[in-house]
């Protein structure tokens, strides 16, 4: 299939470099929003050997090529209706489109307006083709990860999902500062924690598994905390003054009259030793599924990438969970899909054996 790479930041370096080695995908082109990045080579952008493709700022160019999919890794957060357009121009050329954002749009019934989705909507019918919006959280973590475990239940009371990590070598300023306000004095609210953006962003995970478990809920509520830097220090590259927020955690919840049945959580430190009585992660960085019903269970899942780092991972994983997801993707019927579209993704073809290359790339 041939596979088109659209952005090469944080993600979309690690899905270029996963479509060049995915033996059932093509690279037919890489789009680049940076001048300086235009005419470079794709394999040069994904940190591997040159493969002779070229990246592009022309998106026209690649949309008149008609690959077969696109994966879709730009920033969306800040940039929510530019995003939605570059959505709406590749799914009415035709083109599928596997997505890490706009995030809502993993499972948007029930979380957005409908003016939100229905130009989406629109866009893949006059095209033929689908939308996948995913990557680890909101994505695996707290969608089949959850489910999975769910039907070795008798009977479930609660369902909490958790990211609990430390955030200091995270490389992505403008999320760190801008969007979720580290740094930023206690008085000031940032993008992330405006009222009703917690939900916007994350109710799609809580509507998404009261769909998959057929759960009634009354309501969706969010609440968040910070904790404050108890002395200066340095983080991701800048000075966390004293006083300013060092730690965050929210929780978005599914409610059944008062009481929470379904909750996605994060708890974001900039250093290990902050906020000690909030919860602890295994490791440096993990995804927690708790389970409170017959069994209980809590299941840990602990992220290193290949330098040691579990921000590391949770790019990579973000990036590999969207490519390996192509095929199912573009054999799926038109629309916009959810996870409870497409069958379980496994890395199939990925395993690798000696002496033999898996990329049709190279």
């Amino acid at each position: 299939m041939r596979v088109v790479q659209w952005s090469t930041g944080n993600v979309g370096r690690w899905a270029l470099r996963g479509i060049i080695d995915h033996p059932a995908l093509e690279l037919a082109g890489v789009w680049v929003s940076n001048p300086a990045k235009d005419g470079r080579d794709a394999g040069e952008l994904a940190g591997v050997d040159p493969i002779g493709i070229r990246a592009t700022t022309d998106a026209a160019q690649l949309v008149a090529a008609k690959p077969d999919c696109v994966v879709y890794t730009a920033m969306a957060d800040n940039r929510l209706n530019e995003a939605i357009d570059d959505l709406c121009l590749l799914l009415r050329a035709g083109i599928n489109v596997v997505a890490s954002g706009p995030v809502f749009l993993s499972y948007p019934e029930g979380t957005v307006p409908p003016e939100l989705i229905e130009p989406v909507r629109q866009a893949a019918a006059e095209g033929g083709s689908s939308l996948w919006v995913n990557g680890i959280d909101p994505g695996w973590a707290n969608d089949w990860l959850p489910l999975l475990l769910s039907g070795t239940c008798q009977r479930i009371d609660l369902i909490r999902c958790s990211e609990i990590t430390d955030y200091s070598t995270y490389d992505n300023p403008l999320v760190l500062f801008d969007i979720m306000g580290f740094g930023t004095p206690p008085d000031h609210t940032p993008l992330l924690l405006q009222a009703g953006v917690l939900t916007l962003a994350w109710g799609s995970v809580v509507r998404q598994l009261a769909a998959a478990l057929d759960v009634p809920l009354d309501s969706v509520v969010e609440h968040h905390e910070r904790y404050p830097a108890p002395t200066p220090f340095t983080a991701a590259g800048r000075t966390i003054a004293e006083g300013t927020m060092a730690a965050l955690r929210f929780t978005v919840s599914g409610m059944i009259a008062d009481q929470p049945v379904l909750v996605l959580e994060h708890v974001t430190r900039l250093r290990p030793d902050l906020a000690p009585d909030w919860p602890q992660p295994v490791g440096t960085g993990c995804y927690r599924v708790e389970i409170t019903g017959e069994p209980n269970y809590v299941l840990d899942l602990r992220l290193t990438g290949g330098d040691g780092d579990h921000n590391t991972a949770g790019v990579a994983s973000t990036a590999m969970r969207l490519v390996n997801a192509v095929p199912a993707v573009v054999d799926a019927p038109p629309g916009l899909l959810t996870a409870l579209d497409l069958p379980l993704t496994t890395g199939r073809g990925l395993v690798s054996v000696p002496g033999r290359s898996a990329s049709r790339n190279r």
